[in-house]
């Protein structure tokens, strides 16, 4: 790999684009394939994140495999618009960015998907428009108020604070990331060149997300928005959701502590995989992710090879039943 005049890693099936939305705001995304249904990949939210960190190792797979992809850069992330006035104000205004972004592309109805951070504006954009979201998929993230009565995750300590510097980004992918030799230079400079452009953004956009997290917004208005107790458990949209065992930010005990609250989603628990499961395991999440957006069911074997859950019965309109 190598990196593009944009400072982007190069990724073979991967294109830049940019595209302008009606706030202004100079949205940038990475795409690939041609033709077939639309899937929308949304990106964490540790510094650094953008559409090509997480989700260079599945976007080129999918596209190949008869999708159209589109991995957006949130405001506050990767190559999105830097100015002051777009600078995001909390996870009420992501939800409005994604709505821009799916209209000025024409995209109708399509399946979403998202890590961490990403987990997070799936949701919340999926309770806010359930009539675009053919199918959703989520990877170790946060729920909302639906789990604030459950115990928080006390993993956060196992990873180091970033300092700004490559060392510190490099430390910071280290601890999230289970499998070593997916952190390459490249990476690491692309992300720490993104988390400068950002810097200024960053504190209060993670204060604000840090707030919803904890479930105390100041704001009744915005927390009525962000809502999803009543709301995403009463969906009947298809929906999947792995958490990996080996997770030091969010700790897969708190996946399980998810599963409880959301009975109409099928869990998947995958070993040697950490924060970024479609990083550590490309292959397996990336079949699985093909196989649910394809046929809405996922097969015996990925559905073994993935962990799917033994804490309650299988939901065999998802999961092939021997």
């Amino acid at each position: 790999m190598a990196l593009t005049d944009e400072g982007i890693i190069e990724v073979p099936g991967m294109a830049s684009r940019w595209v302008r939305l009606a706030s202004g705001a100079k949205a940038h995304y990475m795409t690939s394939g041609d033709s077939g249904p639309a899937v929308l990949l949304l990106h964490g939210g540790l510094p650094g994140s953008s559409g090509t960190a997480g989700w260079r190792l599945m976007a080129p797979f999918l596209g190949k495999n008869g999708f159209r992809v589109y991995a957006p850069d949130m405001p506050g992330y990767g190559l999105s618009d830097s100015s002051p006035q777009h600078r995001p104000k909390g996870l009420h205004t992501q939800v409005d960015f994604i709505q821009e972004f799916v209209t000025a592309l024409c995209l109708d109805k399509f399946h979403i998907a998202g890590n961490s951070m990403g987990c997070m504006n799936s949701v919340n954009y999926l309770v806010a428009h359930p009539d675009n979201i053919l199918s959703f998929a989520l990877i170790a993230g946060e729920l909302g108020d639906i789990t604030a009565h459950l115990t928080r995750p006390t993993g956060d300590a196992a990873v180091p604070m970033y300092d700004g510097t490559p060392e510190g980004m490099r430390a910071m992918m280290s601890a999230i990331i289970y499998r070593p030799e997916a952190i390459s230079d490249d990476l690491v400079t692309m992300r720490h060149s993104a988390s400068v452009t950002h810097a200024e953004a960053a504190p209060a956009y993670f204060a604000a997300m840090m707030e919803y997290v904890n479930q105390h917004m100041s704001d009744p208005n915005i927390a009525a928005r962000l809502s999803t107790k009543g709301r995403l458990d009463q969906l009947t949209i298809p929906g999947v959701y792995l958490y990996g065992q080996d997770d030091v930010l969010t700790p897969v005990e708190w996946g399980h502590q998810q599963e409880t609250v959301l009975p109409n989603v099928q869990f998947f628990f995958p070993a040697e995989c950490g924060h970024q499961g479609q990083t550590d395991q490309p292959d397996m999440f990336n079949q699985l992710f093909l196989e649910f957006f394809r046929d809405g069911k996922i097969s015996r074997k990925t559905a073994d090879a993935a962990g799917v859950s033994k804490h309650r019965p299988e939901n065999p309109s998802i999961v092939e039943q021997a």
